[in-house]
This record gives C-alpha cells, structure tokens and sequence, in this order.
C-alpha cells in the first residue's frame, strides 16, 4: 500500500480532481472509440504534462554530451552530490516542432541550493532561489531543442523537485483551454499553472484531445514495451526526477494514470508489465480500486503484442512455456503461457474489486493470424474468463509495395486496392474472421490498436523516400474519407470498441501514427482526427453492456 507521506503528495491532485470533475461530465461514456497513449519523451508533441521536465531524460541517460564527471543520484535520480568539475545535465526538448509548445516565459521552480544553466532555444531572463524565467522560443529551423544543466548543487540541501512550467494557466471552469492571463477569466477563476503545478498537471490542450475518448489506454505512457519492472518496488513513483527515459525504463505513476482517467472521464486501460509478479499486480489493482471514480471501469490486458517476437516479452512468454511444457512448439507455448498468466492476473483483480462488474478483461492476438486466437482463447478455456479479444487492424497496403510508390496517388492505391494484403478490403476481411471467432468464443471483438499504418521501417531518416510521400498521405484530405470508411467497415464486420493509435505525435520516420501531429493542432488540418470525432457523434456504441 501508499506510504501516509505519498498520500501527502496525492492529496492536492486528489482535491483539484473532486473540484473538476462536475466539468469534465461529457458525452463520452457512449463513445466507440478509445486512444493510445505516447511514449514519455522529450519529443513528444503530445506534450501531456505542463511541467516539460516530467517528460525529460534522465541525467544520467544524458551523459557525456551534458552529464560529465562524478555525479552521485538519490533514489529518485536527483543528482545529490557532484564531484570536481562533474555538472549534470538532460534534454528537455528535442525536434520538437513549433507549433507543439507554446513560445513564451516559463517559470523553473526547484528546492535546494546551486546553479543552473540553459542551453538550446532558451534563454535566461530573471533568476533567484529555487526560481528561474526563462524565454523559449524556436529558432530559425522552427524546432526546439532545450536543455538545462546543474552546473554546482549543495550536497546538504542539493537541487531537486525542478518543474518547468508552461506560461498562462486555466479558468477553473475549463481546464481545457489554456490562457495567458486572468484577464481572460471571470472574477476569481483564473489559475495560473505556475501556481498550482500539483493541481493542474495536464496540459489543456492533451485533456482537450483525450476528453471525446471513451477509453484512454496507456501502455505506451506505462513503459511497458521491453518493461523491467518485475516488483512493486520498481514501479515509477511520484517523486522520480522525470518519468521519460529509455524503452524498459521509462514510465508513469499509476496515480497519475489514475487521476487522468478521472478528469477525462473515461476508462482507463492498464498493461500488465511481462514480469510483473503476483504482488506487484495486486497492489496495482487495490490502487484503482480505492481511487478510480466509481462510474469508470478498469480495462486490464497482460503485457503487449506477446505473439511479437521483435519484444522483450514476446521472448519472455514463450520461455517460460517452455519451462511449463505447455507446448512443445516454441510459439505456441508463448501463446499458452500468456493465456495463463492474463487469467491469473485477472483474477487477482477480481478479488481485489470483490467480482468483475467493473473490470474488462483482454486478451489479444496476431490480426492475421486465426490460429494464434484460437490457441490462446482455447487454452484451458481461457475465454470463460475473459471479456474481449484484441486485435491491430492496420491498413497500409504492403511493406514493400511502400517502398516504390512515387505519388501519394501510389499510396492511396495501395491503402484501397484489394489486390495488396493490407489495403482496406483485406484489413475488413481479416476483421470478418476475426469477428467470427470471437462469436465462437462468445466474446467481444475490440482494437487495441489500429488506422493507417503508412511506414516504411527500413529508413533511417526523416526525409529519406518514401516517408514525406508517406507524410502527405496522412495529411492529405483523402484520408478523412478512408478512416470513415474503415471505421464503417469495422463495425459492419462485427468490430466494437476501437482504440486508435495513437495521441498526437509528429510524422516522422517512426511513422504517421498520431490522430494529430501535436496536441494543439487545430481540427482542420488534422483529417484523421476530424474522422475520429464524426463517426463517434455519428456512431455512439452499438453492442450490448457498452456505456456507463
């Protein structure tokens, strides 16, 4: 359970939650669709936080270029004591396009003693202890890159506790909005994010977008890909120096997954790390119980793509069937084994929540592959403790046909030829089966993730072809009339609850996967997210026990 000290902390965030939540009320518990979650990073346009360190790399991750020399971390990363000419440093933006973060004075609050410095597109406009203003502001390039160094720190009262906090603040009536002053807000209302960063946590623009969703999942917030976390114990906490870091690293708080949820009023969908054990599970479960508002429910899924041999954990189930002898064919014993461990951890949910009215329980599987469904949902009747089985419907045309289109007319060819495996028609074909499966099993058929998948994984730059030609795809208005007519086909072919992948994130050569390419991005010039919104108002959902 949480220490008293850790629901200190929790308390403030835990009363600005009580006080919003009567304004966060919106249409979507009927909503159709959910989102994925980003990656914590300093890249990321999403920008979920108002305070821009909480997404930084670690210092020590940041060594040599601006970590150097000895430096000496307490348990929560906080540099506690540096050697002769040692500084320890991290990046705090990196690519970040302009539009993503707002240009302007950004105030750093920190405790302790010593000096820091900024480098990048930042610049020093008024210091004094444990407070800087500091300008940021894009270059010529329009992106940002921003980094802050301790340059000295006392090893009896050491820097720590350091926040960058954005400019402007809310009206307490719409934590949606962001404003630049409390002449924007009537009588009393405004709260400026550089007073009450415990409070407001999240960015306007990030709850704006994830507001409509009915579902918020958050497997790439939790850091569960190539995830280390094994105990309790290495859990992400509150007081970590930044919650970014390396793939298996890097991670939030429950508390603070917990608390978004809550003031998006939508579900939220945890991923079990791989090797988490049975207490770690447990203490995860009783968290969410004691404090997820009681009209959402708790959607639970074990790990992430374990049919995925590219990932730690898609390596890791099929040893340990192996070890189990549950299969003598390697993969099919990873397929068994995570059938087992997803009903253990369900039901020590189950006991934690005293039944499963407020859980979904999720399995999920190979899109194209019916016999890694049936394997998993047949294992020891796996389906009778299960609620929905996931798929990835992804729809791009083919991996290699990508690499030789000349035109994004090629690639919209592609994306609606039913004559390439991953055009729409054969994406909605494989949904067909899929959906027949699961009526098989007298489960739900869901996405956990899913959309255009435009990407080419063998390039290695930004504008190395095919990816602008691929960037203009997804930007082309074109691509408005494909979502409907996928997400259409999806509930036609007996699809329910869709989770798009992914929360706002620039096109790079990673790929195009955000419904925007930043959080702030207007609507107009996002026609995937314009998709999004229409066919949840056009569609509010359709299968039996959806809704709250």
């Amino acid at each position: 359970m949480f220490k008293a000290a850790t629901l200190k902390k929790l308390r403030p965030w835990l009363i600005a939650t009580v006080c919003l939540l009567p304004l966060m009320a919106q249409a979507n518990p009927r909503s159709s669709l959910g989102s994925n979650t980003n990656e914590i990073s300093d890249d990321d346009t999403s920008v979920p936080f108002i305070d821009l360190f909480k997404s930084a790399m670690p210092f020590e991750d940041a060594r040599p270029w601006s970590t150097t020399g000895q430096v000496q971390y307490d348990q929560y990363g906080w540099p506690a004591r540096m050697g002769p000419g040692a500084h320890a440093g991290t990046r705090f933006l990196s690519h970040m396009p302009a539009e993503a973060v707002v240009a302007g004075d950004y105030t750093v609050l920190y405790d302790g003693q010593g000096t820091l410095q900024y480098n990048g597109d930042v610049k020093l406009i008024d210091s004094q202890p444990g407070r800087d203003i500091i300008r940021i502001e894009p270059g010529s390039d329009r992106v940002y890159n921003a980094t802050i160094r301790i340059m000295t720190t006392n090893p009896k009262d050491y820097i720590r506790n350091l926040k960058i906090l954005m400019p402007g603040g809310i009206c307490r009536n719409n934590p949606y909005q962001r404003v630049d002053s409390r002449q924007q807000c009537s009588g009393g209302q405004f709260m400026a994010f550089s007073q009450y960063p415990n409070e407001i946590i999240y960015n306007p623009d990030y709850l704006n977008f994830m507001k409509d969703f009915s579902s918020i999942r958050f497997m790439n917030m939790m850091g569960v890909t190539n995830s280390e976390q094994r105990r309790w114990q290495d859990r992400p906490r509150l007081e970590q120096a930044t919650w970014g870091g390396k793939q298996g690293k890097r991670g939030v708080p429950v508390e603070i997954m917990v608390d978004l949820a809550n003031r998006a009023n939508a579900n939220p969908w945890f991923t079990m790390p791989h090797a988490a054990d049975d207490n770690y599970v447990r203490e995860f479960a009783r968290y969410v119980k004691q404090h997820l508002s009681p009209n959402l429910k708790a959607y639970i899924e074990y790990s992430n793509e374990t049919w995925n041999t590219i990932f730690v954990q898609g390596n890791y189930v099929r040893k340990e069937g192996l070890k189990l002898k549950l299969d003598t064919n390697a993969h099919r014993a990873g397929y068994r084994f995570y059938a087992e461990r997803s009903v253990q951890i369900f039901k020590i949910w189950e006991q934690v929540f005293g039944g499963r009215q407020r859980l979904y329980r999720i399995v999920s599987g190979w899109t194209v592959n019916p016999g890694v469904t049936e394997t998993i949902l047949g294992h020891k009747n796996t389906f009778d403790h299960v609620d929905a089985f996931g798929i990835a419907p992804y729809f791009f045309g083919g991996f290699e046909e990508l690499r030789g289109i000349r035109s994004v007319n090629d690639a919209y060819n592609l994306m609606t030829n039913p004559q390439y495996r991953y055009s729409i028609p054969k994406v909605l074909g494989y949904i067909e089966m899929q959906a027949r499966l699961a009526d098989k099993f007298q489960v739900d058929l869901i996405a956990y993730e899913g959309g255009q998948g435009l990407v080419d994984f063998t390039s290695r730059t930004d504008d190395q072809h095919p990816n602008p030609l691929l960037y203009a795809a997804n930007r082309d208005p074109r691509m408005y009339n494909l979502y409907i007519q996928f997400l259409q086909g999806w509930k036609k072919a007996g699809g329910k609850h869709f989770s798009h992948y992914s929360a706002p994130r620039a096109y790079r050569k990673f790929g195009s996967w955000g419904a925007k390419e930043y959080s702030a991005q207007p609507a107009s010039q996002a026609p995937k997210y314009r998709a999004l919104l229409k066919f949840m108002r056009d569609n509010p959902c359709w299968w039996a026990g959806c809704g709250r």
